[in-house]
Order: structure tokens, then C-alpha cells, then sequence
């Protein structure tokens, strides 16, 4: 009856004081936007692809309700797995694919070592934008085999009025008003426009408290992957341009992220047969906490006028490393060292990135309404995963580069209502490895080093046509590829005289994406349904073997499912809207190149129905979403990994004062006790990750823009 009465109560507020309304924000015009992870400047009708742009105000309201950039996507983009929670988004998928995260087009991803902590190497403060583009491409390179997940920072000022910024002091607390549960953020931003130059700087500091489920229970921490509640973070940023002539500009950006645990709470196991969560009680961890430490830098230099055409090039390094939390586990062991059952330690993943891009697009005369896009990739990674107790390499230090020539063409036809495109890119790509000994677990095999290597070309084709003013229908087929999660291959080599030549398969992971779709642009409401097959012959699979550890297992997988959604401005003070998504994934078992049975809930997200409504009265606003997880069985899976479902429901007010805004988000406004996704469709028999979600939440927000 509580329930109940809370949630009409929330939209009974929105149902009222209509007569003082004033207009919410319009809804992105995509055809106005100019969509930086495709690499080209076009209107939305003229992209054959699916693509959510988050703005600037939808991240500030998500940011009220969570705690980072990766729970704002996947409350609002409708294929997006739900999220662990947790540091580590190890099985956080979109349509069923890893998705690639870019800061202003700088990979954050580590695909030799895949340790899926790309999710937080930057503050969402800084951030103005996302864009997400769904399904399998290969524009910007490796990784993209679920799509793209663009960060774009915040602009620095570009007109000469004095100086502009933001600042925000936040707090976040469990409901009950736990002592421990209190976190804590500060952050500013800065910068000026001088004329021919201009700068942004700014930094964030981020304390986080203790999470608490439902039933007021203290949620477990994960020990091993890592955690974000507990943990400190900082950021700085920065962002500085220089016009050299009115079409001509070189812009750097620098950021710096980290977060680290404090290591105050140690894990208490739960009991799946009752259906009691992990919990964690006061203690220190032993080892050094988790961490994530993330440095990336840019240098893009753009030329809009260069023999009739536009040149852009970027410069960039990315240096990151993740260090996991400890233990006495099987695959640590070496009596050389210590007795069996008797040696702690923890691993920590490095990876160093170095690269380039070049783009060069101009109209090309001959033809009429043909435009061409000519560019090539360059990048190295050095990738490497230490025993950072022992000292012992677990992963040996692996490089891979690759140079990546592309082109692609756009043809635009009958006065711009029909657009054709088509490209290839051509990945050469080398991977070096050298001489190195496995750990003690494997043996401790020597193996001998080497320089595999594989061509890949990957093709696109698709079209949209503008059927009607504001119908767009499209149609496309893409590549993406990535590469298999090799560290784990090569740390788990146990058979003597092996060379990484000879065993070592490198050869990509390439899916095949078909999509059809249609956008309807109207003055009061937008549409769109799109429906997609992914299908990858040799995919790169999560298996967890007998020791509970996830193996990389090459398998046949095919997915197919679709996505509606609708935004309704119904009256001029209330908006609503919603999404729905349905996957389905199968892949192949036995190896018998037929698909046998379901991906599991590591693998492939749950159906889910989203909806929210939104509504403004002078300097007030509202906004109240709901998201449903539909429960799901997985036919191949031992029935303890089916997942339950559960539904979710949000609610963030906001005041604009003169002095400042107020806003109040309220997580799991009726205090839901679920198990986690991962958790309900993992691990049927640990006890030690039977994770709880979070409970009501509340984050007040005060920010002042100037």
C-alpha cells in the first residue's frame, strides 16, 4: 500500500499546476548534431544507423540519481546491460556486444588484457555529451563490436565575454541515513576565450560511502574485481585551442582520473539457498586496494579549408592500469614461494596506448552530391598484467600495432532525401610477444615468442530515405571486429614446446550487423524502431570453468532483436516517453557450427521497457523513470542462472533559485530488494557474489553555472 501511494503521489505532482507551466527543453534535433564518433559531419537522416545523443541536461538529472557516466547510458540507452554496481562492467553489454568507450575519440578500452573497467577513466563532470551509436561498426577501429560510447568533454569558451564555468557540491546517503553511507563530491570548471585562444580547466574530488540494500543490509564489497562505494576518486582536466587562421585550429585536452578503494569493509558470504545477499562488515582488506588510474592526452589539429576539403588529425596516448583486489587463490600459488593455500597476492593491469587518426572529406566536383572520406589509423598497445605482490608476470608484456587505411563514400541524391554510403577499412594488425615462462599454476612452461599477424578488411554498405518531412527509414550492414582477450590465453598455457606462433589464434573477432529502422520527427513527438541481427562466426565468449574463473571460448554466436522508442511532449509543461528492447542470442556449444543454446546473463542483456515522465512549473521540475528487467530463462543453463526480473523506479526534482540549483534524486524510490543481474544469472554456487542492489538512495545536488 506504501508503494503504491508513493508512486501516485509522484505522478499526481506532475498531473498538477499545469496553468503555470512553462516548456520543458526540446528534444536533441539530431539532424543539427554533429555526431563526432562517426568521423563525419552529416545530418541524422543521412546516417544509416541507430544513434542516441545524451545532452548536457539528461547526464546533470542522471548524475542526481547515480554516480557515474556509465549508469546515466544505461538507464537511458535501451539495449544497455544493466549495471553491476561495481567497478569491474565485466558482462555490461549493448545488443549483446562489448560496446567501445572513447574520450573525444581516445579508446579507454584494453582488448588484449580485457578487464572491462573502461567505464571509468573519466568524471562524468566533464563530460557534455554522449553518444552512443548501436551495433557493430568499424569507423573508429577495434572494440566496436556492440557499438560506440563517445565522451565528449566540456567545450572551452569560445566567445570573449570574461570567464565561464560551473561548479557542484553533492552529498549521497541510504535512505535510513546510515552513518557510513554518506559520500561526498566537490567540482569546478572553468575557462575563457582571449581572442585566438582559449582554455577550459577544472577538477573533481569524489568521496563514497558504504551501499546498503533494500532490507537496510550493507552490501558486500567485490574484493576482487573492485569497487566504487568505499572508494575516493580525483580528476583533473583540461582543454586548451589556438585558431592559427578562421579555418584552421589545434585543440589538446588532458585527463586525468583516479579511484581507489579505501579498503574499510571486508566480505561476509551470503547463502544463495536462503536468498541471503553478500554482505560486508567493518575490517580491513589485506593488499593494496583496488584502483583504477587512467592518464589520457590529445592533440587534434583541424583544417576546414584545405584544397576544398576538410583535414583533421589527432595525436594520442592513453596510459592506463587497474589493480585488482587480493587473495589466496589457486592460480596465485607457488610453493617456490610460500606453502600451497599459504601465498596472498593480486594482480594489476597495465596497458599503454600511442596512436593516430587521419581524416581527410571534401565534395568531389564530378559528381553531384558525392562526398568522400579518405583516412588512416596507426596505434600501439602495450599491454601486460603483474602478480604485483611476487613480482611475477601473469600476463607477459604483449604489443600490438596496426596500421588501418579506410575510405567511404556518401552519396546524396533527389535534393538530399536519399542518402547512399559505402566503405572498407583494411586492419593490418602484428602481435608481439617474447619469451616468457607461465606461472607455477600452468606449470611454469617456458614458451617461445613470436610476431602473429592478420588482414582484415571490413565493408559497410547502407541508405536512408526521407519518405515523408520527419520519416526517416534506413537500412545497413556493418562490420565491427575486436580482438579475442589474449592475456587470458597466454597466462594459461600448460603444455610444454608451445611458440606463440604456431597456438596463439589472434585472428579477430568480426561480426556481421544488419539493421532496418525508421525515425518520426513530428512537432509534438518522436519514434523510431529498429530491428538488427549480429552474427560472428568465431566469437569470443564468457565461459566460467570448473574453478569459477571466465575462459575466452571461440564459439558461433548469433543475435537478433529490436528497439522502439517514443517521446511525447503532451502538453507544453509535461513530456513523456519510454523505450523497449527485446534481444535474443544463441551460440554454438558443441562446436558442431549450429547454435544450440542461449547466451547467458554474462553474455546478453535482459529484455527491458523503460519509461519516464517530465514535468516543469516555472523554476520547478520533475522527473519520475521506471525501468522494468523482464525475467528470463537461458535454455543451455543450469537452471540457478535464470533471472527473476525486477523493475525500478527514479525520481530527481529540481529548483532553479537565483543563487543556484537544487536538485533531489531519490535511486529505487520504492526500495526494491533485487539481486543483481550478473550476480542472478552467475556463479549458481558462490556465495561470496550473490550481490544485493542498492536500496532508496538519496543525492542532493547543488550546481550554479556563470
Amino acid at each position: 500500500m506504501g508503494k503504491a501511494w508513493l508512486a501516485g503521489a509522484a505522478f499526481s505532482a506532475l498531473a498538477a499546476g499545469g496553468a503555470h507551466a512553462e516548456a520543458p527543453a526540446a528534444p536533441v534535433d539530431l539532424d543539427a548534431v554533429v555526431i563526432t564518433a562517426l568521423r563525419v559531419e552529416q545530418p541524422r537522416a543521412a546516417t544509416p544507423a541507430t544513434v542516441q545523443v545524451i545532452g548536457e541536461d539528461e547526464l546533470a538529472t542522471q548524475a542526481a540519481l547515480s554516480q557515474s557516466a556509465v549508469e546515466a547510458v544505461a538507464a537511458l540507452a535501451p539495449s544497455f546491460s544493466p549495471t553491476r554496481q561495481k567497478l569491474s562492467g565485466f558482462g555490461e553489454t549493448v545488443r549483446g556486444r562489448s560496446p567501445l568507450y572513447l574520450v573525444d575519440g581516445v579508446p579507454q578500452s584494453t582488448p588484449l588484457r580485457d578487464d572491462s573497467r573502461d567505464g571509468f577513466t573519466i568524471d562524468p563532470f566533464f563530460i557534455e555529451r554522449v553518444e552512443v551509436v548501436f551495433g557493430s561498426n568499424a569507423i573508429q577501429g577495434i572494440g566496436a563490436t556492440g557499438g560506440v560510447v563517445n565522451y565528449v568533454t566540456a567545450p572551452t569558451p569560445r566567445e570573449a565575454d570574461g570567464w565561464a564555468g560551473k561548479v557542484m557540491a553533492q552529498t549521497t546517503f541510504d535512505d535510513e541515513g546510515e552513518g557510513d553511507s554518506f559520500g561526498y563530491k566537490a567540482a569546478g570548471l572553468v575557462g575563457r576565450d582571449f581572442g585566438r585562444w582559449d582554455f577550459t580547466a577544472g577538477a573533481a574530488y569524489e568521496t563514497r560511502g558504504a551501499f546498503y540494500d533494500a532490507d537496510g543490509r550493507r552490501i558486500g564489497p567485490d574484493s576482487t574485481q573492485g569497487d566504487i562505494q568505499d572508494s575516493k576518486s580525483w580528476s583533473l582536466f583540461g582543454k586548451a585551442g589556438f585558431d592559427l587562421t578562421d579555418t584552421r585550429r589545434i585543440e589538446v585536452m588532458a585527463n586525468h582520473f583516479e579511484l581507489e578503494g579505501d579498503g574499510d569493509y571486508v566480505l561476509v558470504n551470503g547463502n544463495r539457498a536462503t536468498g541471503l545477499p553478500t554482505t560486508g562488515v567493518r575490517g580491513a582488506q589485506r593488499g593494496r586496494p583496488p584502483r583504477n588510474k587512467v592518464t589520457s592526452v590529445a592533440a587534434t589539429y583541424r583544417d576546414r579549408d584545405l584544397l576544398g576539403g576538410t583535414l583533421t588529425a589527432q595525436a594520442y596516448g592513453h596510459d592506463y592500469e587497474g589493480i585488482f583486489g587480493g587473495g589466496f587463490e589457486t592460480s596465485f600459488q607457488d610453493p617456490r614461494i610460500a606453502p600451497v593455500g599459504q601465498l596472498f597476492d593480486q594482480s594489476a593491469n597495465n596497458s599503454e596506448k600511442l596512436g593516430f587518426k587521419i581524416d581527410y572529406e571534401r565534395e568531389v566536383g564530378a559528381v553531384p552530391g558525392l562526398k568522400a572520406l579518405v583516412g588512416l589509423d596507426g596505434i600501439r598497445d602495450k599491454t601486460f598484467q603483474m602478480l604485483i605482490q611476487t613480482d611475477r608476470f601473469w600476463v607477459p608484456e604483449t604489443i600490438y600495432e596496426s596500421l588501418a587505411p579506410f575510405v567511404q563514400l556518401r552519396q546524396a541524391l533527389w535534393d538530399g532525401r536519399v542518402h547512399l554510403s559505402a566503405g572498407a577499412r583494411q586492419e593490418n594488425a602484428t602481435l608481439k610477444v617474447d619469451d616468457y615462462v607461465t606461472i607455477y599454476t600452468s606449470g611454469a612452461r617456458e614458451v617461445a615468442g613470436g610476431s602473429p599477424s592478420f588482414k582484415e578488411t571490413l565493408f559497410n554498405v547502407g541508405g536512408t530515405v526521407t519518405v515523408v518531412d520527419g520519416v526517416t527509414a534506413y537500412a545497413s550492414y556493418a562490420q565491427g571486429f575486436t580482438m579475442p582477450d589474449v592475456g587470458r590465453v597466454l597466462r594459461a598455457i600448460n603444455t610444454p614446446g608451445q611458440d606463440i606462433d604456431s597456438y596463439l589464434d589472434v585472428q579477430p573477432v568480426v561480426s556481421d550487423n544488419v539493421e532496418l529502422g525508421v525515425e518520426v520527427a513530428k512537432e509534438r513527438w518522436r519514434g523510431s524502431l529498429a530491428w538488427f541481427q549480429s552474427n560472428s562466426d568465431r566469437g569470443a565468449l564468457l565461459v566460467r570453468n570448473a574453478n569459477g574463473v571466465f575462459d575466452v571460448q571461440r564459439q558461433r554466436t548469433e543475435i537478433e532483436g529490436f528497439e522502439a522508442t517514443l517521446r511525447v511532449r503532451a502538453t507544453d509543461w509535461l513530456t513523456l516517453g519510454g523505450a523497449y528492447s527485446h534481444l535474443k542470442g544463441r551460440t554454438d556449444g558443441d562446436g558442431d557450427g549450429e547454435v544450440d543454446r542461449d547466451l547467458n546473463g554474462a553474455n546478453i542483456s535482459p529484455d527491458r521497457l523503460t519509461a519516464y515522465a517530465e514535468g516543469t512549473w516555472g523554476p520547478a521540475s520533475l522527473r519520475v523513470q521506471v525501468q522494468d528487467f523482464e525475467s528470463r530463462d537461458f535454455e543451455g543453463e543450469p537452471a540457478a542462472n535464470s533471472f527473476e526480473g525486477y523493475t525500478l523506479v527514479d525520481a530527481v526534482g529540481t529548483w532553479r533559485f537565483p543563487a543556484a540549483d537544487v536538485s533531489l534524486g531519490v535511486q529505487n524510490l520504492l526500495d526494491e530488494q533485487y539481486i543483481s543481474y550478473f550476480s542472478d544469472t552467475q556463479n549458481p554456487t558462490d556465495n561470496a557474489r550473490y550481490w544485493a542492489g542498492r536500496g532508496r538512495t538519496v543525492t542532493l545536488t547543488v550546481a550554479k553555472r556563470f
